[in-house]
């Protein structure tokens, strides 16, 4: 890979890939529609829950224009909803870093990497979000769709790290997320590395289908992908 260098940039799925809360997550999806008449119980829940695993990444608005569309009206309330719903649970209980995380971090920092954590929130959630976890000697950037135009499965919020970040080529960045929408992103970004994170918000048939690269059990293994190898030769999965 002499033509185009070492990795030089890591853009890290926030919600279920650094930190650990995709049961907060889908409670605050929970509630957010049960605000509109969609109550568990319910044929319409059912489906719309469905609906809100499918999305996994995507940005949270888009995912509530899906299960209202047609009514922008209730899929903003419903989106406002979930943003106090979720930023009151981790005032009162704080947040839970991924087992490994801080340690992936510090050593993809240690060796020259830049950091960029990309997610679905909107920039009032991310900034809460990154009051309470307090990663600012931990990472470069933090990216909401709203600072790059899309989320995912969009490659926008990606090309958006490359840009603000000054890294010369695409095939220098690597990517690590829990969904489907995640490896669109990444790929479509033109990233060499597009690694899957088997955490159970998607199956391995829905990240290898999104174009998954490589398929870690553990964000630990993430380095080890990208430290010292050449991404076009993918080391096998790590189990």
């Amino acid at each position: 890979m002499s033509d185009v260098g070492p990795i030089k940039l890591a853009c890290l799925d926030l919600a279920g890939t650094a930190i650990g809360d995709i049961a907060t997550v889908e409670r605050a999806f929970a509630e957010a529609i049960a605000t509109q008449g969609i109550v568990p119980g319910t044929g319409a829940y059912a489906r719309a829950m469905v609906h809100v695993h499918r999305s996994r990444g995507y940005p949270k608005i888009e995912v509530f224009r899906g299960i209202f569309p047609g009514n922008e009206a209730q899929a903003q309330a419903a989106n406002l909803t979930f943003e106090r719903s979720y930023e009151g649970t981790i005032e009162r209980t704080g947040l839970e870093p991924v087992p490994g995380i801080v340690e992936v971090l510090d050593k993809l920092r240690g060796a020259g990497i830049r950091i960029a954590l990309t997610t679905g929130f909107s920039r009032g959630t991310l900034g809460r979000v990154l009051s309470v976890l307090a990663w600012d000697d931990k990472i470069d950037l933090a990216i909401c769709p709203e600072d790059a135009g899309r989320g995912n499965p969009w490659p926008d919020m990606v090309l958006h790290a490359v840009l603000r970040l000054g890294v010369e080529d695409v095939r220098q960045v690597a990517v690590a997320g829990d969904s489907e929408s995640h490896m669109l992103g990444g790929r479509r970004a033109g990233a060499s590395v597009v690694a899957g994170l088997m955490n159970r918000a998607h199956s391995l048939d829905r990240l290898q289908k999104g174009g998954a690269t490589h398929i870690l059990d553990s964000i630990v293994h993430f380095p080890e992908i990208i430290l010292g190898g050449d991404p076009n030769q993918p080391a096998p999965p790590a189990r």
